[in-house]
């Protein structure tokens, strides 16, 4: 008889399987850092916190130039943050929760909208850092083609106006001189 009734509960899960739904908790902000980092006060302790699944231009980094649209990203986030009634920070089963720096990698929800696809959809950020099968990644690689299609922001920038432009040149240059030896050989 208790055989059967294990198989009976056995089958109920296999037939419902429980949604198992990822951690979320509500948070305020401390401090913006940068436009895909900020500070939140999480269970009562201040926690730097990086955005999962997106990268924004530098602003603020110790060791690089901030870069273009860095600013204007950073402004962006710490706009939709301060203005927030509600921030909800989501971890991902797909990720751990937090990096090798200590911060804690989340997804983002401002008022209810996901701070991550506004950032992508806008053109101030990209899908990167992808170390599992993250929960919204999908709907962010959408809204980077669609981004990208509209030569939004990060989209729009050139070689002629990005740092690339210096390393090209200098390519360029050497293989400039390795012609013209081969010339002069020739002559």
């Amino acid at each position: 008889m208790r055989r059967k009734l294990w198989v009976v509960v056995i089958g109920i899960f296999f037939l419902f399987p429980i949604a198992v739904c990822a951690e979320s908790k509500e948070v305020k902000l401390v401090k913006c850092v940068d436009g895909d980092t900020a500070r939140f006060l999480i269970d009562g302790e201040e926690r730097s916190t990086r955005f999962l699944a997106i990268d924004t231009p530098e602003s603020v980094h110790p060791k690089k130039k901030p870069e273009q649209y860095g600013k204007e990203a950073s402004q962006y986030t710490c706009d939709q943050l301060t203005n927030a009634k509600k921030i909800i920070i989501e971890y991902d089963e797909g990720s751990t929760k937090t990096d090798q720096y200590d911060r804690v990698l989340a997804w983002i929800f401002v008022d209810d909208r996901l701070l991550q696809k506004d950032l992508v959809s806008k053109g101030y950020a990209k899908v990167a850092y992808l170390y599992g099968d993250y929960k919204y990644t999908d709907i962010l690689k959408e809204e980077e083609k669609k981004a990208k299609l509209q030569k939004l922001k990060i989209w729009a920038i050139t070689v002629k106006d990005s740092k690339e432009k210096d390393e090209l040149v200098e390519i360029l240059k050497k293989i400039a001189k390795k012609i013209l030896k081969k010339i002069e050989n020739m002559l």
